[in-house]
């Protein structure tokens, strides 16, 4: 098995890490919901926040706070990043004149920030079971599943020549897509072969109301309507049964972890040792923004699972320290899940940083996960492409 790192002079090359769920525009939000300004503060009231922003935006401004989150990605050590991208119109929903206006925006700033990008084109139709839409969401929104596919296909077809843009689909939510728009959803990406990535299972209420409406759980309808595959992601997947835990893992599915952001919003912590154990292959990503460190993610793959079964060390995977799994998790898988092959090249990380020192050389990586900050340790400079 390939060593995850190697030590050359003073510095640590690793893989370049990856964020597979990213939702750009919310870079904007960083600092204006810390607050409390409800006595009953929940991701549902954030929620609201973030919709007044999200119908505030304008193309140059999706612009300006894209390149600045994926700015901030690439000094992080990130080369790889899927955008869950969903506001697509202008506000009040009328369409632009060029459909992915957004989408190209959202793609040309990646790339001129030096990453790759997968865009994951969101499909989005309604509030909810039985709940009117929104105004902001009327951004998000499309009237029938035959405009999302028509959207996919355009983007396809710009993109299928640049080896650093890969093009996927992402039906929101239960909550968000009717029951009946999944299944031909799920078929446009087996037939192009595209990563399919969907919100799972992210709150209770969420769980609940898809059973009220389908009398299944999240996953189990969405197993039904034929989504479940090798390139099927399950974000934040915090509220998942047993019995859908291994349905991702016969799947060889991927779960996008986003602990920052989870903890941020009160969403629970997903059960990552029973994930693991059923071979459900794990990934990470920055989300919200609302803390732009991937090391801090991947390392709470771990140091969570120990805050929520009150244990240490909870994994001893084979032939690998945890932290190297742990690089794994939030290097190559992420990539995997965005549909890339590899991690797109290496970073390093200064091995005589003050944070290092005393450290033992084959104790690097180990103090890099665990006591690290991409933000002091990678050297952006010397980054190989």
């Amino acid at each position: 098995m390939q060593p995850f790192s190697r030590r050359e002079g003073n510095k640590l090359w690793l893989p370049a890490l990856a964020t597979a769920h990213s939702h750009a525009f919310q870079r904007g939000l960083r600092g204006k919901a810390q607050r409390k300004g409800n006595p009953n503060e929940n991701f549902w009231t954030w929620r609201g926040a973030m919709f007044n922003l999200a119908d505030s935006l304008t193309p140059e401004s999706i612009d300006t706070l894209s390149r600045q989150a994926f700015r901030e990605l690439r000094l992080a050590g990130v080369r790889t990043v899927g955008e869950f991208h969903y506001v697509h119109h202008q506000s009040g929903g009328h369409p632009y004149d060029d459909r992915t206006l957004l989408a190209d925006i959202v793609i040309r700033a990646a790339l001129d920030e030096g990453l790759r990008i997968t865009l994951l084109r969101t499909a989005y139709n309604r509030g909810g079971f039985e709940r009117e839409i929104e105004r902001a969401q009327l951004r998000f929104s499309d009237t029938n599943v035959d405009d999302v596919m028509r959207d996919t296909e355009t983007l396809i077809s710009r993109y299928a020549r640049d080896p650093r843009v890969r093009i996927g689909l992402a039906p929101h939510s239960v909550r968000a897509v009717p029951p009946e728009w999944l299944a031909p959803l799920g078929q446009v990406a087996e037939r192009h072969n595209l990563p399919l990535h969907m919100h799972v299972s992210e709150q209770v209420r969420e769980v609940d109301e898809c059973i009220a409406e389908t009398g299944r759980r999240p996953l189990e309808f969405i197993r039904d309507s034929g989504l479940l595959s090798a390139r099927f992601c399950a974000v934040h997947a915090t509220q998942l049964s047993h019995d859908e835990v291994r349905m991702l893992g016969e799947a060889h599915a991927f779960a996008c972890l986003c602990p920052t952001t989870e903890r941020d919003l009160g969403d629970g912590i997903a059960g990552i040792t029973a994930l693991r154990e059923a071979g459900v292959r794990l990934c990470t990503g920055i989300d919200s923004h609302i803390v732009t460190d991937p090391i801090e993610e991947l390392r709470s793959l771990e140091t969570h699972e120990r805050l929520r079964t009150r244990t240490r060390i909870t994994f001893d995977p084979q032939g690998r320290t945890p932290a190297e799994a742990l690089w794994l998790d939030g290097s190559l898988n992420g990539a995997l899940a965005c549909g890339f092959s590899d991690t797109g090249g290496e970073i390093a990380i200064d091995a005589e940083h003050e944070s290092l020192r005393f450290v033992r050389d084959d104790q690097l990586l180990d103090a890099v996960v665990f006591s690290g900050s991409t933000h002091a340790l990678v050297l952006n400079e010397s980054a190989r492409r």
